[in-house]
């Protein structure tokens, strides 16, 4: 072997290790992907038999101003501050589950698909929307499907001024002055495999502990998973059959709209011709907020509920901050 052979070799071995360390180092940075941040609830969307009754019921009762669709599917979207509930005709009306998608706000939706990507989740591509915003979707453990929505402004605090801009956009008309709420607070779904959910949800995207109780104080039958970055919940509903009527998972799969003081919600919805009866009316959760059910025509629940506890919560204490209008 010639000296030149001998030095080339020596060469070598000293630029694999330099190569096998800058290999390592790009492996370790892509497992290591970051998380942006998860703000709150961008919007929630259901089925319905029924469009006349969903806007008297919004329109009318709630208040709420509505606004064209921008998803596929939907024909109308009932505004809450610069969130929104969309409605769309229902694909199978003999279907006992009513609602579509919930959609979550981030401030980077290419990286937030990146992170989850970098974690083996399938995801959708990315669409972008009339009003300006970009979406992907995913199917969580339990078959729900969830949505990802960054706005051209990443701040979800609602205000007059960002729902005229956006209604400029095409986004939505202006708030209504009669609305009930302006703030959606958390929404709902039935959980089987509350591990699973877990997994998802805590472990995997930052949701973290707010409360969780039930209908008898050794038993969890609700969990409150509040985002990383803000003050919205998803709740999962336990210990309900494997495969629930529309009943059943009307009451379960639901949203909650938050208010400041429940009398005077009450008034207001009193001021638009509701009145009290069998199962809408105002009472004390076990979480200690004064709530008051509504229904849509296909037996969906929209919960009103009051922001902060007016009593001590039965089963736990609250762990995060709550929200306010």
């Amino acid at each position: 072997m010639g000296r030149a052979t001998i030095v080339l070799l020596m060469r070598r071995l000293v630029v694999l290790p330099a190569l096998l360390f800058l290999a390592a180092g790009a492996f370790a940075q892509t497992a290591a992907v970051s998380r942006p941040r998860i703000l709150g609830i961008d919007h929630v969307s259901f089925y319905t038999t029924a469009p006349d009754g969903v806007q008297k019921l919004y329109g009318v009762v709630l208040g709420l101003a509505d606004a064209p669709a921008i998803e596929p599917g939907g024909t109308v979207r009932y505004m809450v501050g610069v969130q929104w509930v969309g409605y769309g005709a229902a694909p199978d009306p003999k279907a006992t589950d009513r609602m579509d998608h919930v959609a979550f706000t981030t401030d980077n939706i290419v990286e937030l698909r990146h992170y989850l990507t970098a974690n083996g989740v399938k995801v959708s591509g990315v669409q972008g929307w009339s009003d300006h915003s970009l979406s992907f979707s995913i199917v969580d453990p339990e078959g729900h499907r969830v949505e990802f929505v960054e706005r051209p402004s990443v701040e979800h605090a609602a205000s007059e001024h960002a729902a005229v801009e956006n209604a400029k956009a095409g986004a939505a008309a202006p708030a209504s002055t009669s609305a009930v709420s302006r703030r959606m607070i958390h929404a709902g779904f039935l959980v089987h495999n509350r591990d699973a959910e877990d997994h998802f949800y805590r472990e995997l995207l930052g949701f973290r502990p707010y409360w969780h109780g039930g209908m008898q104080e050794d038993k969890t039958d609700w969990v409150a998973m509040q985002v990383p970055d803000g003050t919205d919940w998803l709740e999962y509903m336990l210990n309900q059959p494997e495969h629930p009527d529309l009943h059943v998972s009307g009451i379960m799969n639901h949203i909650s709209l938050g208010v400041a003081d429940m009398p005077k919600a009450q008034a207001t919805l009193e001021s638009h011709g509701w009145k009290p009866h069998d199962g809408e009316k105002a009472q004390m959760g076990r979480d200690g907020k004064r709530q008051l059910n509504v229904f849509d025509p296909d037996q969906t629940r929209i919960e009103l509920m009051e922001f902060k506890p007016a009593q001590k919560p039965c089963c736990s204490d609250f762990t995060a901050p709550h929200p306010s209008e």
